[in-house]
């Protein structure tokens, strides 16, 4: 492809439609004080099963920030005490520090946010104490997250319908992406997809501006049961670690995922559980859910090893993962099935090169 014809390609893109990538929600429940939410932590089964309890031998996300780039955050949940470090409205619809939960999926934000640096709460009317640890303390009830001492940034964008802010979906994310870097996200969490595999000219110069400071971005893959049967742009943008989604057996989702060879790796995205605006908890299934696990265990290695760079953090989430489907990295698994533990754990050979590429090579 010459580059002439790669931006035609891209200019043509811009007719794309971008929406969060958060699939199904399927059960909304409004916490009642005299329930407690503990039942809600049972159902996390991923922190088992995907290696992460585990790996919380090892970190839990301290001194790490990661940028969550949807529907705005809020930050008075009660999983979400003190998680938030910052934030801003890039539609110009939300209030300024991107708390204000915005555009067709408004609990969006929040559910991603919960599962990738919920905190838990305390029961009510109990004397029950927090987990002993140096960082953070992690309540008994509520949802925990992957990286549940890490720090939020919530960069708020308008999608999936007509922003009232004026700012287009295509206008948005650059500047998400760039205010994500300036403000000191070391890994921007990206659950929204798009219909087309191509993006406009205009991300080459957010998404290399992150590449070159050294930011890890993970991006949802997308969902066939929303109507994406191939990964669509920002997940196609080399560099990017791209989120794949399992059904509860582990195996590729048939509704919760989308397939392309730009996939990185598989994380579960059905039966998933995250927290509500306003308190209140939901069921709901998508790769919007598998991304912020595998972000959190990015933040994790991070956290771990401050100096490893983002391909080195790439490299050994991908290198770790356990092979699923055709042998050797495939559309969908990429190259398998997250493994949080061995991904901290593991001996791991050092690299320069991220193993699924690099925006300014393309660029080049």
């Amino acid at each position: 492809m010459t580059r002439a014809t790669a931006r035609r390609r891209r200019t043509a893109s811009a007719l794309m439609a971008l929406a969060l990538a958060g699939g199904t929600l399927t059960t909304a429940l409004t916490a009642a004080p005299a329930a407690h939410a503990d039942a809600w932590r049972d159902k996390e089964y991923w922190l088992a099963e995907s290696g992460i309890t585990k790996a919380w031998e090892v970190s839990k996300g301290a001194n790490v920030k990661v940028a969550v780039i949807d529907s705005g955050v809020d930050g008075k949940h009660p999983d979400l005490a003190g998680v938030l470090a910052g934030g801003v409205d890039i539609s110009g619809a939300g209030t300024p520090d991107g708390q204000k939960s915005i555009g067709a999926k408004p609990e969006h934000g929040t559910l991603v946010a919960t599962m990738l640096a919920g905190r838990g709460h305390q029961p009510p009317d109990s004397t029950a104490k927090p987990s002993p640890s140096p960082g953070p303390a992690v309540s008994p009830d509520g949802i925990v997250g992957v990286a549940p001492e890490a720090q939020l940034l919530s960069v708020s964008t308008w999608l999936g319908s007509a922003n009232p802010g004026g700012k287009s979906d295509q206008d948005q994310i650059p500047q998400a992406v760039r205010w994500a870097v300036d403000n000191g996200a070391r890994v921007i969490n990206i659950s929204l997809g798009s219909t087309s595999p191509e993006w406009p000219q205009s991300w080459d110069a957010a998404f290399l501006y992150a590449e070159q400071k050294d930011v890890v971005i993970v991006a949802a893959a997308g969902n066939r049961g929303g109507g994406n049967i191939q990964v669509g742009a920002p997940a196609t943008i080399p560099g990017v670690l791209t989120v794949a989604g399992l059904d509860r057996k582990g195996t590729a989702s048939i509704d919760s995922s989308s397939q392309g060879i730009s996939i990185g790796v598989a994380a579960p995205a059905e039966n998933l559980i995250g927290g509500l605006p306003g308190g209140g908890y939901a069921e709901w299934a998508g790769t919007s859910g598998a991304t912020p696990i595998v972000a959190g265990v990015a933040a994790l290695i991070r956290s771990k090893w401050p100096d490893m760079t983002a391909s080195q953090v790439i490299n050994r989430i991908v290198s770790t993962a356990k092979d699923a489907g055709a042998p050797g990295k495939d559309p969908l698994y990429g190259f398998g099935i997250l493994d949080a533990e061995a991904a901290l754990k593991a001996d791991v050979a050092d690299t320069r090169t991220n193993p699924l590429g690099s925006i300014s090579d393309w660029i080049r």
